[in-house]
């Protein structure tokens, strides 16, 4: 089989556009991501925030460890909620980003055979 130049030019096109797809995929991910982490962080900060002025209001010690034992509780199940869907984000993001890119790796195989 003879390449022409209109096939050569229409491949490399087709791997440029593929490339920029997936380009696109990559920032749309990390923008999901950075603001996931963001959001995350503020309210992971203002919990910290509230449990200080409660204990700064605490009488007994007793009190002060209950609210550290329910803070650490809470702050343990946020935490694994957020690492699993922080897990699931990048995980769409890798795919997102390897589609164009396994659809022209395809397109090139069939042309070759």
């Amino acid at each position: 089989m003879v390449a022409t130049f209109e096939s050569v030019q229409q491949l490399g096109k087709e791997q440029f556009e593929a490339v920029s797809a997936a380009a696109a995929a990559l920032t749309k991910g990390w923008q999901t991501i950075a603001a996931e982490t963001t959001d995350y962080s503020k309210k992971s900060f203002e919990k910290s925030r509230l449990l200080a002025e409660k204990l700064i209001g605490v009488k007994k010690i007793d009190e002060a460890i209950q609210l550290q034992s329910d803070f650490a509780k809470g702050a343990y199940e946020d935490f694994v909620a957020e690492a699993t869907k922080l897990g699931e984000l990048y995980s769409s993001l890798a795919k997102e980003a390897f589609k164009p890119v396994e659809v022209a790796a395809t397109k090139v195989y069939s042309a070759g055979e």
